[in-house]
C-alpha cells in the first residue's frame, strides 16, 4: 500500500470514493441507503402481487392467500407486515365470530399501485423481445459450455 493509499484509508477518503454516486443517482446521494431499502421492499415479487391483489379493494387474509399464486402463508405474513410497517397497507381486525382481518391499500400504497401498473405494462409490452434475448443468451451459453 502506498503512503497516499494509507493516508486515504485512515482519513476515510477511500470510503468516500467508494460511496460517490454518478449519473442520475447522484442527485439522491444523501438518500441512497433509504432508496435502496425502499426499492428492495417495493421491487419484491410478493409485494407487487399483494399490492396488485389489493388494487380492487379491501381483502381478507384468506382471500389474499387464495388469490396470490404460490405464496406461502409465512411469506404472505412477512410481506403484509413489511407493507404495514412502511405505511403502504392498513390492517383492520373485524369484530366478528370467527374473527377476521382485512387489509387495504393506504393512500401511499395506492400511489405505489400506479408505478406497479406502469412497470407491469412495460413488462407486457417488452415480453417478446426480452424472451428472445433470454433464448439467445441460453443458446449461446449452452454452446459455450458444451
Amino acid at each position: 500500500m502506498s503512503n497516499h493509499e494509507g493516508q486515504a484509508a485512515s482519513t476515510g477518503e477511500a470510503r468516500a470514493n467508494v460511496l460517490r454516486l454518478s449519473g442520475p443517482c447522484e442527485r439522491w446521494a444523501r438518500d441512497a441507503d433509504f432508496i435502496r431499502e425502499t426499492l428492495d421492499l417495493v421491487g419484491d415479487k410478493w409485494t407487487m402481487l399483494v399490492i396488485g391483489a389489493l388494487a380492487s379493494g379491501d381483502a381478507r387474509y384468506s382471500d389474499l392467500d387464495t388469490e396470490i399464486p404460490a405464496i406461502s402463508r409465512r411469506m404472505l405474513n412477512l410481506t403484509l407486515k413489511r407493507l404495514q410497517r412502511s405505511g403502504l397497507v392498513d390492517r383492520t381486525a373485524c369484530a366478528e365470530v370467527p374473527p377476521c382481518v382485512e387489509y387495504s391499500l393506504t393512500s401511499l400504497g395506492g400511489s405505489l399501485l400506479s408505478a406497479v401498473e406502469h412497470l407491469a405494462a412495460w413488462c407486457a409490452e417488452q415480453h417478446t423481445e426480452i424472451r428472445r434475448h433470454q433464448d439467445t443468451y441460453d443458446t449461446n451459453a449452452a454452446t459455450r459450455s458444451a
